[in-house]
């Protein structure tokens, strides 16, 4: 099985003037293998620069008895039988989730990016004003769905580029949600950006059904649900962040060995941050709780007697792995994110780390969706400052002036 290779450039998306030669541009290889057949441990660990190796040295497959345990961990090793053993489907598709990132971070770190991410299109897309998708997004989108329609594994996907989710076979076991390009729009400022995505089984009892209906129906489960989620951050380094529900892990790219190797296990967001990250230009549009607790945190006068600091991207990828690293809350109090691609696979991935993900008032993974691009406020974070930001009580700001929704 290979995967296809997707142009990135059409004359569409960037239009090729007479006067202007444009350098070739070299995708990632397709690869040979796609199954876990090759998963192995390389025992003079990972290729590096300047002679500095990073990494976890891999347990996997019976440690020093093994004689492996002197290798770096790859995120196909990990999941594979010698590792946690997610089942091959889960890994075949996950392998071509992978892939598309990798495909995804040359895109942005090309040339290219900057002009594509000016450009804005709206065809046959769920976004307008701000949020109009460009043809960084589109490509983004479309390199994503050419991956989960080579693997076989999926019945449908939904993403914030299309109005409505798309039926891929009915022989497929899993539906994956994904923002393929969180952040586009900075992305001429070079600010980091991200792919998010969960995994769900596909219901079988709505088999029955029409396309339309049960690609409808199969995408809007609430993130209790999920059986896998993550997000790709792409930055200083590309950073793939997973949860399987059994903690959240983190993996970091190899550029010259093309594989992503476990450099954050069994992440841990500190039960309590000195950091809240939000778009606090709009204070004066928020309510009163959400400024008390503002108010509160940053002067030292919380549960927590330190100044709290504001470090704000604008790109919610960012802002969340920050917070996992160091904790505090991320937030956008209006709303803006979508439950069923952005809110809940992050969510999941906070709470398999010790945190609590909510909109203020409700667990996000407890709410059911109710159309496919919902939208609603999210809080991140660590839980002493959800369960302190939550007892202020009046935390959602319901008026939006200025905004295009």
């Amino acid at each position: 099985m290979q995967t296809p290779t997707i142009p990135l450039y059409s004359s569409q998306i960037f239009p090729l003037k007479s006067h202007c030669i444009l350098p070739k541009f070299h995708p990632l290889p397709p690869k040979a293998h796609l199954l876990p057949h090759s998963l192995f441990c390389r025992r003079r660990g990972m290729a590096n620069l300047g002679g500095f190796g990073f990494g976890v040295r891999s347990q996997v497959g019976g440690g020093a008895s093994g004689g492996v345990d002197d290798g770096f961990c790859t995120f196909l090793q990990y999941v594979g039988k010698g590792g946690i053993d997610v089942g091959d489907d889960l890994v075949v598709l996950l392998d071509h989730i992978q892939y598309a990132c990798k495909r995804i971070a040359a895109l942005v770190a090309s040339p290219l990016s900057s002009s594509l991410g000016k450009q804005t299109s709206l065809a046959g897309s769920s976004g307008s004003g701000r949020d109009a998708p460009k043809p960084l997004d589109l490509v983004s989108n479309e390199i994503i769905l050419s991956s989960l329609r080579s693997s076989g594994k999926v019945a449908a996907m939904a993403s914030e580029e299309d109005d409505a989710p798309i039926w891929l076979t009915d022989d497929g076991s899993f539906v994956v949600v994904t923002d393929p390009l969180d952040g586009s729009r900075n992305i001429d400022a070079s600010i980091p950006t991200g792919t998010i995505f969960g995994i769900y089984n596909r219901l079988v009892e709505l088999d029955h059904l029409p396309k339309e209906e049960k690609a409808s129906l199969n995408s809007l489960q609430t993130g209790a649900r999920l059986v896998a989620a993550g997000y790709v951050l792409y930055s200083s380094a590309t950073i793939l962040c997973i949860s399987f529900g059994s903690g959240t892990h983190a993996f970091t790219l190899d550029h010259s060995t093309g594989d992503f190797i476990l450099t954050h296990p069994s992440i841990k967001i500190p039960p309590r941050g000195q950091i809240y990250s939000v778009n606090d230009a709009r204070y004066f549009d928020w309510p009163e709780g959400l400024k008390r607790y503002i108010d509160t945190v940053r002067q030292g006068k919380g549960r927590y007697p330190k100044k709290y600091s504001a470090r704000y991207i604008c790109s919610l990828v960012a802002d969340l792995h920050r917070t996992l690293m160091y904790g505090g809350v991320a937030m956008n109090p209006r709303d803006h994110l979508r439950l069923v691609y952005e809110a809940n696979p992050l969510s999941f991935l906070v709470e398999q780390a010790g945190g609590r993900g909510s909109d203020g008032k409700r667990r996000i993974l407890s709410i059911q969706p109710a159309k496919l691009h919902q939208r609603l406020p999210l809080f991140l974070g660590s839980l002493e400052d959800m369960e302190e930001l939550e007892s202020y009580g009046d935390v959602q700001q319901k008026v939006n002036p200025g905004y295009e929704v």
